[in-house]
């Protein structure tokens, strides 16, 4: 009995900035990437040798413009997905205090959402699990 062959997983990070009334930021995904056109929380991959909050610090300068301290990131939860031939573990923070006012630099739009209201947007797989976490999280704060 033969076994697929699994390439290294991925190790992704990804943000909920919350803004002062509890809206969750959320970008759209740019033509001619993978799901393109879907809607997901900012982040993105850990490079090798880096902490998964140096990352995020790094993605979030890159993809929206605003810099946050890595000690503001609070971790909430975490997705496992098989993609294809790969596996994605998926780490979601949560974040409410940053400077300067995120830009789309690397999506096609962002916008801020209740979390209840992320429900009715179309996301990745292994972004879904996260609205219930989030709704709980900020029904708590």
């Amino acid at each position: 009995m033969s076994k697929a062959v699994i390439r290294p997983g991925l190790f992704v990070v990804a943000v909920a900035l919350v803004d002062a009334a509890g809206r969750v930021l959320v970008q759209e995904r740019p033509t001619g990437k993978q799901m393109a056109g879907l809607w997901e929380f900012p982040g993105g991959k850990v490079e090798p040798g880096e902490t998964p909050e140096a990352a995020l610090v790094r993605e979030l300068a890159e993809e929206l413009g605003i810099t946050v301290a890595a000690d503001a990131l609070r971790p909430l939860t975490f997705a496992s997905e098989p993609l294809a031939d790969r596996h994605l573990l998926l780490l979601l923070y949560l974040c409410r205090a940053w400077d300067g006012e995120p830009q789309a630099l690397d999506a096609v739009a962002l916008a801020w959402h209740a979390p209840s209201a992320l429900r009715g947007l179309a996301m990745p797989p292994a972004d879904l699990p996260f609205v219930a976490a989030l709704e709980k999280a900020l029904t708590l704060a």
